[in-house]
């Protein structure tokens, strides 16, 4: 795997816990073939609420599709079963990063060229933590993002985000963006109705997994203490 196609921490994995579920997992993914774009482990808040560990992934060229993400999630089912890093009850969601995806690679910066983004900085620049605009290059052998904002008083201005202080990053979803989506599916032949569920490839929906701690089903990972 080259070096720009590795997440970076901080956009990868939100929290510690989502740092070492990402850290744990990374291989496993990588030797599927595919490339780990971002790991959550959602909700929680209370200790009866349910967990969602969310884990978004990609082929190489930046499709994925149905057959891919139950592919990911099998393996790590069984990894998670045996690793057990979760404590508590929780259901294994894997999917596509989706068009207006999360940028954690110094990859999906170059890739998105021209596209508009939302990005969230870790320290305040000028005053502000918050910036949205257009990607316009990479610095600094990809160090750092220059992106074309428009500043309180209307004023287009070019602004440098390092990619190491940054906290957060997504694309914003316009027209252009998915006409772009579009033009990089597989072709496909066949009637209407299979070329448009190719169109559903590029923001495949979640693998179906089982609950963790919950009830046993098929796929699902039996509670302990059960006979």
């Amino acid at each position: 795997m080259s070096e720009d196609s590795v997440p970076l921490a901080q956009l990868a994995a939100r929290t510690a816990a989502d740092a070492r579920i990402l850290a744990l997992i990374a291989p496993t993914v990588a030797g599927l073939g595919y490339d780990l774009v971002r790991v959550r482990l959602m909700g929680g808040k209370s200790p009866r609420s349910p967990l969602t560990l969310q884990v978004m992934a990609e082929k190489p060229d930046g499709t994925m599709d149905v057959e891919g993400c139950a592919q990911i999630s099998e393996a790590l089912s069984a990894l998670l079963d045996v690793e057990d890093p979760i404590e508590r009850e929780y259901a294994l969601e894997v999917s596509s990063p989706g068009i207006d995806r999360p940028l954690t690679r110094v990859k999906d910066f170059a890739a998105y060229l021209g596209h508009e983004g939302k990005f969230e900085m870790g320290a305040h620049i000028e005053g502000r933590k918050r910036f949205r605009g257009l990607i316009v290059g990479l610095l600094h052998a990809g160090e750092a993002v220059e992106i074309e904002a428009v500043d309180s008083k209307g004023t287009v201005e070019r602004v440098a985000l390092a990619l190491a202080d940054m906290a957060d990053a997504r694309l914003v979803m316009t027209d252009e963006l998915i006409a772009l989506s579009q033009s990089r599916l597989p072709p496909v032949e066949g009637d209407a109705e299979t070329e448009a569920e190719a169109e559903a490839v590029e923001d495949a929906p979640p693998a179906p997994a089982a609950s963790r701690k919950g009830s046993p089903q098929k796929g699902a990972r039996k509670p302990r203490g059960d006979a």
